[in-house]
């Protein structure tokens, strides 16, 4: 009946996840221009916040060797204004130290943090995606089947502590209420201050689900732990990446797009770029009224240092 149907639908929804290897879409930036040019052009459409990841360019492979993210950080430096904002996620199967290694050497003004370990499953997308440009991405996502994102309380707090020495603020990435939980004990302990940028992550394998009533549920939560303490955004994962997006957004939230969290503008059809789904939530956004925080307001929001005081 319908109710089976939307809970299969939803089931499938939530194992869309993110870390997209390049042979699930030749639109995927590998290279460090592509990478450059890919932000830039985000940046262009409306984008306060650059989110950004570095691969090998000989085959696609995620990476945090610092020297592979130089030349596309130098070159969107000189391009536009827009907050960069780099990864200590890397990837599950890289330790905190590797995860660490370009936050330290470039001092962003904002950088990812994981708040909890948890199952990560990728392995269902194995169902979809039949061949591979290099044998590491199948088993990429093969090995997710057996695979614990390790973000114990002692990384969490390594990584806060070092990052804040630089200067550094966190976009905290909450995949489940749980984690809403870990930020506040974190609150509490004074490892970090307000205004906190939650970022609500739904539709994950592992994580919380991608329905409505999954984004209430975080908000409720995240209003009783943080009060106005707090700055919302809210990141859906494959195709629930807009929808997710325009219900928080008309309840108060920031937006995160981008071809990391989906591959997808619109049912089977791949997205060409981040920049085209900046453009689409922008449109969305100010159909609703709202304006488009410009980089210098996104700075002033989440209380950051500022791009005179980054190393790159």
């Amino acid at each position: 009946g319908v109710a089976e149907a939307r809970a299969r639908d939803q089931r499938r929804d939530q194992i869309a996840g993110a870390i997209h290897t390049p042979s699930m879409s030749p639109h995927l930036p590998v290279t460090a221009d592509e990478i450059a040019n890919a932000a830039i052009e985000a940046a262009r459409a409306g984008a306060a916040i650059l989110h950004l990841h570095a691969r090998d360019p000989a085959d696609g492979r995620p990476s945090q060797d610092p020297e592979l993210f130089r030349p596309f950080l130098a070159k969107i430096r000189e391009a536009t204004d827009a907050v960069v904002n780099i990864t200590t996620g890397g990837s599950p199967h890289m330790t905190v130290t590797e995860r660490m290694r370009p936050a330290m050497t470039f001092k962003p003004e904002l950088a990812s943090l994981n708040m909890g370990s948890m199952n990560f499953g990728l392995y269902p997308m194995l169902g979809r995606f039949k061949t591979f440009k290099h044998e590491w991405e199948r088993q990429h996502l093969e090995n997710s089947r057996d695979l614990v994102f390790k973000n114990t309380y002692a990384d969490i707090e390594e990584i806060l502590t070092r990052g804040t020495e630089n200067g550094t603020r966190f976009e905290f990435e909450c995949y489940d209420i749980g984690h809403l939980y870990n930020l506040a004990h974190c609150l509490d302990r004074k490892l970090v201050r307000p205004p906190l940028f939650v970022q609500s992550v739904f539709g994950i394998l592992g994580g919380i689900g991608p329905s409505p009533e999954d984004l209430m549920h975080m908000r409720r939560t995240a209003d009783r732990l943080f009060g106005s303490d707090y700055q919302w955004s809210i990141l859906g994962a494959g195709r629930n990446q807009i929808p997710l997006a325009t219900i928080g957004a008309a309840m108060g939230s920031h937006v995160r797009v981008g071809l990391e969290d989906s591959l997808w503008i619109g049912p089977g059809k791949l997205a060409s770029s981040s920049a085209e789904q900046v453009s689409r939530i922008r449109t969305i956004l100010e159909a609703l009224n709202f304006e488009v925080a410009t980089p210098a307001e996104a700075r002033r929001i989440l209380d950051l240092k500022g791009a005179d005081n980054v190393a790159f």
